[in-house]
């Protein structure tokens, strides 16, 4: 039992990890809570749904496309809604009420084309697990930890081994010092916002081949995801990603000995301990947000 909830835990953390790291690179880099990245999860679940399901297209096939249109879906935000803004020095509490109204109007145009009943992209075909360990665990699952693994090593290689990855650290460093140095903040905002909704997007379909799309899926993994930023420090990348795993295996182990309704108060309950004993999270720096 114990070592098939750490399992579950891993496999959970694992979409929380990918949720928030894409979440934590556009904070770093904006400076602002981007709510509309829960939208733009559930988009790119509903996406592939459509693709696959009622157009009948492979499934690799819709979910490339889906990845990229949910790239493509965060780049139009932040060219339609937020680089306007920051061109008039609106304020972070300003771009975060607009995140919050794009995120109302995808989840209610997602809930009027789809409507609010549960979709499923899973097979009709219940395969058995293998055991790991003494834990069961899908095909399904193992694709889910193969994909965030490669997902998390390909951010790993564009963050500190590509040009581009310098000038987004530069820019989550200091927006003006990097423009003085010739890299164009908004520029480099653009591709941010890109690399982080395709990861949101692929999240969300890595799940759905597990679970069912509900139009509200992203707000409580957009939840998770900031509470999992805030615990592993958010102003470090891959403290975010150790604060999800972290999260992922309280979350399961917290139904050994409680119901299953505790998980989320569980949750919580971890983020107000760290609010209060630990603000700056496992891995945050100091007063300032460190970047990456």
């Amino acid at each position: 039992m114990l070592r098939q909830l750490f399992m579950n835990g891993i496999i959970t953390g694992s979409i929380y990890a990918l949720v928030a790291a894409s979440f934590a690179l556009i904070y770093q880099t904006t400076r602002f809570f981007h709510f509309a990245h829960g939208g733009i999860y559930t988009a790119g679940a509903y996406f592939a749904y459509m693709l696959s399901v009622p157009f009948g297209l492979p499934k690799a096939a819709a979910v490339a496309i889906a990845v990229i249109a949910g790239a493509g879906m965060g780049v139009f935000c932040d060219y339609a809604v937020y680089r306007p803004l920051r061109k008039r020095r609106a304020s972070a509490m300003a771009l975060l009420l607009a995140s919050l109204g794009v995120l109302v109007v995808l989840q209610n145009t997602i809930s009027m084309f789809f409507g609010d009943d549960l979709k499923t992209m899973r097979s009709r075909h219940v395969a058995e697990g293998i055991s790991i360990l003494g834990a069961n665990i899908t095909m399904v699952q193992l694709g889910i930890l193969g994909a965030t693994s490669v997902a998390f090593f390909a951010l790993w290689l564009v963050l500190y081994r590509t040009s581009l990855g310098l000038q987004v650290r530069a820019v989550a460093n200091d927006a003006e010092l990097a423009r003085i140095a010739g890299t164009s903040p908004d520029k480099t905002i653009t591709w941010v916002f890109a690399i982080g909704s395709a990861l949101a997007a692929g999240a969300a379909i890595l799940i759905s081949f597990d679970t069912d799309l509900t139009p509200n899926m992203g707000f409580q993994a957009l939840l998770m995801g900031m509470i999992a930023a805030i615990v592993g420090g958010i102003g470090s990348l891959w403290g975010t990603v150790l604060g999800a795993f972290f999260l992922g295996l309280v979350r399961q182990l917290a139904v050994w000995k409680l119901p299953g309704q505790w998980q989320d108060a569980i949750v919580f309950l971890v983020l107000i301990t760290f609010l209060l004993f630990r603000p700056n999270g496992f891995l945050g720096g100091g007063r300032r947000p460190r970047s990456f």
